[in-house]
């Protein structure tokens, strides 16, 4: 199994999009790439612990490629908008990708790069390739979220 992660706005519907994935072992919600320890869901929305709402993804490389994961991050949700996704807003909804290692960097960087050639954008792409962080699980109640309350989606489609 591996591990993939990304942020694309709200983690509720993000989360549901790679659950629904055949070869998704099992996601959670959290945040990372900020610099407070342990942070809650109330201080993440402050915009100052520098903290991305995301999705750790937990696959089976053998029945889905990280390319294809990729594929599902870029076309559910809005690169080009900084720091946003639809009405929400802050760097806690930041478009991000977090490698979890070199091959995973490169596959991200050339995706972007081909995204970015194929001009489906009018605005520059704005997404983030870092190097994974500590991982912070949100509250159990963020944990899938949206099957909890019966909803399909709440996330903006690109």
């Amino acid at each position: 199994m591996q591990k993939a992660t990304f942020a694309a706005g709200c983690f509720w519907g993000v989360e549901a999009t790679f659950r629904a994935l055949p070869g998704v072992i099992s996601t959670r919600v959290g945040y990372t790439g900020g610099k407070t320890e342990d942070p809650t869901y109330k201080e993440v929305c402050t915009d100052r612990t520098g903290h991305a709402e995301a999705v750790e993804v937990t696959y089976d490389p053998a029945k889905i490629s990280y390319n294809d994961l990729l594929k599902v991050f870029w076309e559910n949700h809005d690169p080009t908008q900084l720091n946003r996704q639809g009405p929400d807003w802050g760097t806690q909804y930041r478009s991000a990708i977090f490698y979890h290692s070199s091959e995973q960097q490169a596959a991200a960087q050339a995706s972007k790069e081909a995204l970015g050639k194929a001009h489906r954008y009018s605005k520059p792409i704005v997404t983030q390739i870092v190097a994974a962080a500590t991982f912070h699980q949100a509250e159990d109640y963020h944990q899938q979220y949206l099957e909890k309350k019966g909803l399909a989606t709440c996330h903006i489609k690109a």
